[in-house]
């Protein structure tokens, strides 16, 4: 059915159409333009980094990422479990292994406290992911990270502009990297950034990303490249969409104050919270489905559906995923495993309305039991 409330949709002007259009009029659409270079240059700026690197989508970002820290087969990278495919898939690209870590309950995001003893003589990196909009707590990681001599790279692609200590994420590990998909806070309709303060980092991105062509011998290739450029087209969306960002998300901000609202009564329902430490900026508005609401999470969906309201369920840990499961058979994750059985994404998206919400959280309430 055609949905009256989709899970996300994007908030696009008129800023968005005329900067597609001077694009289209000047006949630079590729990946050589200014707007490509503009976007790359705020967007890093904004994360309070030097380098951003446009790419062409979020999982391209996180695969460069690797690349450009020379992960490669025989490595291991510690991820979370409860994750998109995409975190998993990067490191597998490299020949590299990810190694899994279960979630904390509080905030579901990877748990600190269980990632030392994931550490062998062959991890070369920790990929922290923000899940759902809302920060890692990442300083006893930094202290993992340093002690050991590995790098930390943030999958920030559900979480511009949430905030660690002040700190906004993407900008507090080695390399950042995030996702401009249609149903982001700010989109490019596809693309991706990969964000760094290390030059010598940022210039093997840029390098990898575009074929590894040769500075005095354009054809010579040295290294094994990827054709992961952004268009001016997409930069183009992805300037006007940055123009606003601050917008973005305290139109996400808003939207989590009134669920949190109309939900806070709802018997049988785990809101979502937010740490003192964190800003969360609620890329989904995400809730617990508990025993005691009446019905199971799949259920409640079904119907949300025939009200004409989207859902998403959590991620499915990579654990459980075909591709992965056998590699991880003995291995337990409890906690994500039941976040991913009871987890509910509902609509969150920038051009939600206020009596949508209202309508979403009155089917919720009128379905329990």
């Amino acid at each position: 059915m055609k949905f009256k409330i989709p899970i996300a949709s994007p908030k696009l002007g008129k800023k968005e159409l005329n900067y597609v259009m001077d694009c289209i009029k000047s006949s630079w659409i590729s990946s050589r333009s200014n707007y490509v270079t503009e976007f790359e240059e705020k967007f890093s700026e904004y994360c309070g980094v030097r380098y951003g690197i446009t790419t062409s989508s979020g999982t391209t970002a996180l695969h460069l990422a690797m690349a450009s820290l020379g992960i490669k087969k025989g490595d291991e990278v510690i991820i979370p479990t409860l994750t998109m495919i995409a975190t998993a898939n990067a490191v597998t690209y490299t020949g590299a292994k990810p190694i899994l870590v279960d979630s904390e309950p509080d905030y579901w995001n990877i748990d600190t406290d269980k990632i030392q003893e994931r550490i062998t003589d062959r991890t070369k990196a920790i990929v922290v992911v923000h899940i759902y909009g809302h920060p890692v707590d990442i300083d006893p990681i930094l202290d993992i990270a340093e002690d050991k001599e590995l790098f930390i790279v943030e999958d920030a692609a559900e979480a511009y502009g949430a905030e660690y200590k002040k700190r906004r994420v993407g900008g507090i590990g080695d390399i950042g990297c995030f996702s401009f998909y249609a149903n982001k806070i700010i989109t490019t309709g596809e693309g991706g950034m990969l964000v760094t303060d290390d030059e010598k980092i940022a210039e093997r991105a840029k390098i990898l990303r575009d074929h590894a062509f040769s500075e005095n011998n354009r054809f010579w290739h040295q290294s094994l490249g990827f054709s992961y450029r952004m268009s001016a087209l997409q930069a183009a969306v992805g300037l006007a969409q940055l123009e606003k960002i601050d917008e973005l998300v305290e139109i996400r901000r808003r939207n989590a104050v009134l669920y949190n609202k109309l939900l806070k009564s709802v018997q049988g329902l785990t809101l979502p919270t937010e740490a003192k430490w964190a800003k969360d900026v609620y890329w989904m508005y995400s809730v617990l489905v508990e025993k005691d609401f009446g019905s199971s999470r799949d259920s409640l969906m079904n119907r949300l559906e025939k009200a004409g309201i989207e859902t998403r369920s959590f991620f499915i840990p990579i654990h459980k995923q075909p591709i992965y499961a056998k590699y991880y058979k003995k291995q337990k994750f409890p906690v994500a495993d039941e976040l991913s059985k009871k987890g509910i994404n509902l609509p969150s998206g920038s051009t939600l309305k206020k009596e949508e919400i209202k309508y979403v959280c009155e089917s919720i309430s009128s379905l329990r039991g």
